[in-house]
């Protein structure tokens, strides 16, 4: 195993490249005991305000469309996702990130943009630099929670280095079969759940401790999904008894949950275990497990809202209703089209005392905000 003093200036030569410097763990610390923002103060916005607490935009291309700064200033996003098509390097991407801010300075919400991207390591990265090591190479080391934490050390390093402090990472499927869903792109750490625990809760503390919130994903678990059930393509149908998911697929959550993992991606995914009728992101049900049976308190996220798997669940609008009923906090619009994030945003808003009650609703905006102030 590498001494930790080599491991530390491993990762800070790795990240050397970055612009801009990294705050000290404890001063990140600090950041994420940063007191919630209140009901109250939510109450006071505009419904798109209160709308667009709960909506994470995309845009296409290297430059950021006016549209997307326009609904930064006036409060309309909690944040926005990168792609990689978005970034051409490090400086490019950190001038944009730095524009962003710039015109969330005069929002009427002061709590701290989302900046997030998948920075899984391995084939999913977003930015060059850490975590190069995939998820799989790092459970088939000879010391998996070293690499765990050397990985999510360098995760946290990179992004927060050019502004960003939300990674969509780590996935927490427990892989079944070689070459499965999950472990066709090395995404899964194992065939273990364990492993896969303890792993991730690894990656998580260590990422955290540089001031970048994690996000587990795909709850609750697409490790039994067969090579072609992709949710991005089309409706996935998981039969895995309850017995399975919640030995197995959900064990490395309560990990997860104890390290303190920020947030939790649902999965697109129909469990006829626990919910027949409708995806885990848009079943009460499921939202249920997790908060109720896991006792996770953090903010819960969709995955990318124009997944194929919701092709029989209408619009953005509907979609983004549907998951905000269901128990959502942040609807992720990721289709690269900033338009999708607003349709998301007017949709929420017109609901707003009808279908969505304004207390429920409120509470979740409330969760995000205390997400945003702790970054």
């Amino acid at each position: 195993m590498t001494p930790p003093l080599s491991r530390r200036g491993a990762l800070f030569a790795g990240a050397a490249a970055l612009a801009g410097g990294i705050a000290p763990a404890a001063a990140a610390q600090a950041a994420l005991r940063t007191p919630a923002a209140s009901p109250t103060r939510l109450s006071a916005l505009t419904p798109l305000q209160r709308a667009g607490q709960r909506v994470i935009h995309s845009y296409p291309g290297l430059t950021p469309p006016a549209s997307l700064m326009t609904a930064i200033k006036q409060g309309h996003t909690a944040g926005v996702i990168f792609f990689g098509d978005n970034i051409q390097n490090l400086s490019q991407i950190e001038s944009v990130i730095n524009s962003m801010k710039a015109a969330h300075a005069s929002s009427p919400v002061k709590a701290p943009l989302l900046l997030m991207t998948d920075q899984e390591g391995g084939v999913v990265r977003r930015l060059p630099g850490e975590p190069v090591k995939s998820a799989k190479d790092v459970g088939a080391s000879a010391d998996p929670d070293y690499w765990a934490d050397f990985t999510g050390s360098g995760a946290g390093m990179n992004l927060a280095g050019i502004g960003m402090n939300v990674n969509l990472a780590p996935v927490l499927d427990v892989y079944r079969k070689d070459g499965d869903f999950t472990d066709q792109y090395e995404r899964s750490y194992s065939k273990s759940a364990a492993a896969v625990a303890s792993c991730g809760s690894a990656f998580i503390t260590a990422q955290q401790g540089e001031g970048v919130a994690a996000t587990a994903k795909h709850f609750p678990g697409l490790g039994p999904a067969t090579a072609s059930q992709n949710t991005d393509l089309r409706a996935v149908t998981i039969s895995t008894s309850a017995s399975t998911l919640r030995s197995v697929d959900e064990a490395p959550y309560r990990d997860a949950i104890a390290a303190g993992v920020k947030l939790v991606m649902l999965s697109w995914a129909v469990y006829t275990a626990l919910d027949s009728g409708r995806p885990a992101g848009l079943s009460p049900t499921v939202v249920g497990e997790l908060r109720n049976r896991l006792g996770f308190k953090g903010v819960t996220v969709t995955d990318a809202l124009e997944a194929g798997a919701l092709a029989s669940y209408g619009s953005t609008s509907q979609r983004a209703v549907k998951a905000a009923a269901a128990g959502m906090d942040l609807i992720l619009c990721s289709a690269r089209d900033a338009a999708q994030g607003a349709a998301a945003v007017t949709a929420l808003s017109e609901a707003l005392g009808s279908t969505l009650d304004p207390a429920a609703f409120d509470a979740a905006a409330v969760r995000v905000n205390a997400l945003r102030t702790g970054l």
